[in-house]
């Protein structure tokens, strides 16, 4: 287990003890790993900031554009950290290199941007993602960098912050629990999947007999657009494979994936055919099934079980949008974040 924690800045208990997390948030920052079982002996505690900033915010490090350091983005809008706060920079990352860690956990705003030069901690939250370059980065300086080009980093939210809002602290305690199996390794893994897109009719037909068949479930979901079914995908149980049946393309000027009314009666054939022989699961898929049935006629008579609802019943105090069960649950990206429409989206999903 390897496993390194950034801040954002020194406050005052970090001041007085000349190390991060010394005060209530680190205490509820170990309370957090000893409940994961994870020995804060073992970790690595540092900040992007080695000092206090006057007034304890971080617009003390930010400035113009003009005085900015070269090849990072504003933390917010048209304020950059200025030049001057470099060093800290170049400080927290040969720490890094020396401890060597699986994955860095990235307390909030600042931490995220020092790390991957993103910005926006709602939309990456528990979301594990690849350090920018660190190596090239420091190409030009005057020490040379043997470090590792880049870590694996875990974004959540700041110990400081929990306090402020405890319903936060499921969400930290379970992003803490995703950074223990996080660190069996450097390496950033995603979850293979094979998705079947823009089918035929013979497409439909090869994928039922090749991978539905024999299936004790299938998850499903449907996207609407204007008070229609624009798509309706099938995961098999393992997620391993998805079929995804279009009935609306943007390509086309009439808007209709099917050329003729035929094929498409034929594709909604399918569907039913296929929620009328499997059990199914979904997110919020009361929604997904009473869509189905009053748009088209299609019911779901062995609907199995709904993913909101079971995370629901099991953490009452958490949200339980989809974006948010997949940060938790998997090690999915924030693909809702990746998109740059959302029209077509469940805002429950988002």
């Amino acid at each position: 287990m390897s496993i390194a924690f950034v801040g954002d800045y020194f406050n005052e208990y970090d001041e007085e003890k000349g190390a991060p997390f010394s005060g209530p948030a680190g205490s509820v920052l170990r309370g957090c790993l000893r409940q994961v079982g994870i020995d804060p002996k073992e970790c690595l505690f540092t900040s992007v900031f080695n000092q206090r900033p006057a007034g304890g915010r971080v617009e003390y490090f930010l400035g113009p554009k003009a005085g900015a350091i070269p090849n990072y983005r504003a933390i917010e809008k048209n304020k950059f950290v200025q030049a001057e706060y470099y060093e800290e920079l170049v400080r927290l990352y040969r720490e890094l290199a020396a401890f060597r860690p699986n994955v860095v956990v990235a307390f909030g705003n600042t931490a995220l941007w020092a790390l991957t030069k993103k910005v926006g901690i709602k939309a990456y939250r528990g979301s594990a993602l690849e350090s920018f370059d660190i190596a090239a980065q420091l190409s030009d300086h005057i020490i040379p960098y043997t470090g590792p080009q880049r870590f694996k980093v875990l974004p959540t939210w700041p110990p400081a912050t929990v306090i402020r809002q405890w319903d936060l602290r499921p969400i930290l305690l379970a992003d803490m629990d995703k950074a223990k199996r996080q660190s069996s390794t450097p390496v950033l893994t995603r979850p293979s999947h094979l998705l079947y897109m823009e089918p035929s009719l013979q497409d439909i037909e090869d994928f039922y007999e090749e991978f539905l068949v024999g299936q004790p479930f299938l998850s499903c979901d449907i996207e609407t657009k204007a008070k229609t079914i624009t798509e309706v995908g099938f995961s098999l149980a393992d997620s391993s494979r998805a079929l995804i049946i279009p009935f609306w393309d943007r390509k086309q000027a009439d808007g209709n994936y099917w050329r003729t009314p035929e094929d498409e009666a034929a594709a909604w054939r399918w569907v039913a055919r296929i929620c009328d022989e499997f059990p199914l699961i979904g997110q919020n898929f009361q929604y997904d099934m009473k869509y189905l049935w009053r748009t088209v006629g299609i019911p779901c008579p062995k609907y199995l079980d709904d993913t909101m609802l079971m995370h629901h019943s099991l953490q009452p105090e958490m949200q339980k949008g989809l974006g948010f069960l997949a940060s938790i649950y998997t090690d999915e990206p924030s693909w809702k974040f990746m998109r740059t429409t959302h029209d077509t989206l469940k805002k429950e999903d988002l």
